[in-house]
C-alpha cells in the first residue's frame, strides 16, 4: 500500500493530507508536525489571538479527532532530521527511520531574528511566527509599556495595531525611505501611516536598529541617527526565510525556496512541496507565496498530483491584513508596476490602489473596500484590464466592468 509523507502540519500540511483523503487516497498518510498542538491558522496569532479575542482551540484548522477519523496519522512533537531520497526514508529527532513513497515537505519559513551583534541574544526580543511566539509575547503587552517595532512590513505594522489597541506606548523604525517599500506603492503606504499615526504609533522611516541595550534584558536601543530609546521589549519583523535544509540534506533544488515545477513537483520526482517554503513559476518568473490561499491551493494541486491527476497549478495570488479596523485586501502581484490609480470610496477610510503596468492591470489594494478588492480579483483572474480613467471616474459603475 502507497505511503505518503507530510513533513509540516500547517496550512498546507493540513490541507494536502485532507484533498488526499476527500479525493479518494486509500493508502498511508502521515502528517508531521514539530509543535505540540495540532494545525492551525497563523494569521490569528499578530491580532484577534494575541489581543484576546479567540481562544487557541478556535485556531485549530480541524477537530484533533478529524485526523483519526480519516485515517491520518498525525504525529506532533515530532521532527524529522534528514531526507535520504536514494532509500525513499526520513529520519526523526530519536532516529526512528520511515520509509515513504512520496514525500511532501510543507515545512513553511522561519523568521528572520537579530544577530548577537547588535543584541540579539538578549531576553525581551520577540518574533511573531507560531503559536508559542504569540504566546511567549502576551504577558509583554501591558498598557503604557513601551515596545520597539523592527521592521515596516505587514508583521511588523500588526504587531504595532494589536499593541496600540492594548494601550501600549509604540515606536516603529522602517530602514527603508518608506513603510511597506518592499510589497506596497508609495500610495499604499500613505495610507498606512496615516492610519497608525492617527492611534499614536511613532513611525519612523529611513532609520534603522544599530544596537539593542542591556545585560540580560533589552532595555533600550540606539537607532542608526543616533537616537537612544529606552524601551521595556521589541518585536522583530524582519521578514522570512524559507526552511530549506531538508530539501538540501537530500540534494533537493533550491532557489530562494525548494523549487517546484508547475505540478509541484521537486527535483526529484517522489518528493513535493507546496507553501511558505517553495518557490513556484508565475508569469514566467520564480516567486515565493506566503499566503493562505497559496497554502491551501498548491497543496490541494500537490496532492492530486501524486495521485496521478497531471494537474498544473496555477497561482492566484490574494492576501489581506487587519490592523486596527482596517481590512487590507490585496488580489494579484504589482511586480513590475508602473503606474497607480486611487479610487475613493463613499466614507472616510475607504479606498482601493489600482496597479498597471502599462496598460496591464497587476493587482489591487483595497482598504476597507470588499466590493472593489472582488471586482479586482476577478478582472485579474480573467486577464482583463479596463481604462485607468474608469477606475478614477467615481461615476463608474463597477461592477459592469466585469461584463464581457
Amino acid at each position: 500500500m502507497a505511503h505518503v509523507v507530510i513533513v509540516g502540519a500547517g496550512q498546507a500540511g493540513a490541507s494536502l493530507a485532507a484533498k488526499l483523503r476527500s479525493e479518494g487516497f486509500d493508502g498511508d498518510v502521515t502528517l508531521i508536525g514539530a509543535e505540540k498542538v495540532p494545525p492551525y491558522q497563523r494569521p490569528p496569532l499578530s491580532k484577534a489571538y494575541l489581543l484576546g479575542e479567540m481562544a487557541e482551540e478556535r485556531l485549530y484548522l480541524r477537530p484533533e479527532e478529524f485526523y483519526a477519523d480519516q485515517k491520518i496519522n498525525l504525529r506532533l512533537n515530532t521532527r524529522v532530521v534528514a531526507v535520504d531520497s536514494q532509500n525513499k526514508t526520513i529520519t526523526l529527532s530519536d532516529e526512528e527511520v520511515i520509509s515513504y513513497d512520496d514525500l511532501a515537505l510543507t515545512v513553511g519559513a522561519h523568521p528572520r531574528m537579530l544577530p548577537a551583534s547588535v543584541g540579539g541574544m538578549l531576553d525581551g526580543i520577540y518574533a511573531m511566527r507560531d503559536l508559542s511566539d504569540a504566546d511567549a509575547m502576551a504577558p509583554a503587552l501591558v498598557a503604557n509599556k513601551h515596545v520597539l517595532i523592527i521592521g515596516g512590513g505587514y508583521i511588523g505594522l500588526e504587531a504595532a495595531a494589536v499593541a496600540a489597541k492594548r494601550g501600549l506606548k509604540v515606536t516603529l523604525v522602517e530602514m527603508a525611505d518608506r513603510i511597506l517599500q518592499r510589497v506596497a506603492a508609495p500610495e499604499t503606504s500613505d495610507y498606512f501611516r496615516e492610519l497608525h499615526r492617527a492611534h499614536g504609533v511613532d513611525i519612523r522611516e529611513g532609520v534603522g536598529l544599530d544596537r539593542l541595550l542591556g545585560d540580560d534584558h533589552v532595555t533600550g536601543a540606539l537607532l542608526t541617527d543616533g537616537t537612544e530609546l529606552e524601551i521595556d521589549f521589541a518585536v522583530v519583523g524582519v521578514g522570512i526565510n524559507p526552511a530549506t535544509i531538508l530539501a538540501e540534506s537530500a540534494a533537493i533544488a533550491v532557489d530562494n525556496g525548494i523549487t517546484t515545477d508547475s505540478h509541484g513537483r521537486t527535483s526529484d520526482p517522489h518528493i513535493w512541496a507546496a507553501g511558505d517554503c517553495a518557490s513556484c513559476l508565475f508569469k514566467g518568473e520564480r516567486i515565493r507565496l506566503e499566503s493562505v490561499g497559496n497554502a491551501i491551493d498548491q497543496a490541494e494541486a500537490v496532492a492530486r498530483n501524486i495521485m496521478g491527476r497531471d494537474e498544473k497549478y496555477t497561482p492566484k495570488p490574494w492576501f489581506w491584513s487587519d490592523q486596527y479596523d482596517c481590512k487590507l485586501q490585496i488580489a494579484g502581484l504589482n511586480i513590475g508596476y508602473t503606474d497607480v490609480y486611487i479610487r475613493k470610496g463613499d466614507a472616510p477610510g475607504v479606498q482601493s490602489n489600482w496597479y498597471y503596468k502599462g496598460d496591464e492591470l497587476l493587482a489591487v489594494d483595497a482598504m476597507n473596500d470588499p466590493r472593489n478588492y472582488m471586482i479586482g480579483k476577478r478582472l485579474i483572474e480573467a486577464c482583463r484590464s479596463p481604462a485607468p480613467a474608469a477606475i478614477t471616474d467615481p461615476a463608474t459603475d463597477m461592477k459592469a466592468l466585469l461584463k464581457p
